[in-house]
């Protein structure tokens, strides 16, 4: 059973807009597809390391999420960077909250 916190609420988020820009990132001409597919498959381990157990945590997927949206950002391409800004903010700030970096209460 999965508790809907805030926290998971903003992984999920930041998981979903990483997915739709590697899926963004495919459909595009003259994109990079290489960094769209691996984008695509961790962002989609990321999102279901929410839901079900995976052999690696989800601080280690939100990482190497964190990392190929940096990686896709600089790659260019023809795809806009408003969705890979927003992600890699949202992701950020998950990744900040669960470290408890920062603590607000009633979020982490």
């Amino acid at each position: 059973m999965v508790t809907f916190t805030l926290l998971v609420l903003i992984g999920v988020i930041g998981g979903a807009l990483a997915l739709v820009d590697g899926i963004w990132r495919l459909r595009a001409r003259g994109g990079n597809t290489i960094v769209g597919v691996i984008e695509i498959i961790v962002a989609a381990l990321f999102i279901l390391s929410f839901f079900v157990p995976v052999p690696w945590g989800s601080v280690v997927l939100g990482v190497a999420t964190l990392i190929a949206l940096v990686v896709a950002l600089f790659a260019g391409g023809r795809t806009g960077r408003g969705v890979t800004i927003a992600a890699i903010v949202v992701i950020a700030i998950w990744f900040v909250l669960v470290n408890r970096w920062i603590v607000i209460p009633g979020i982490n």
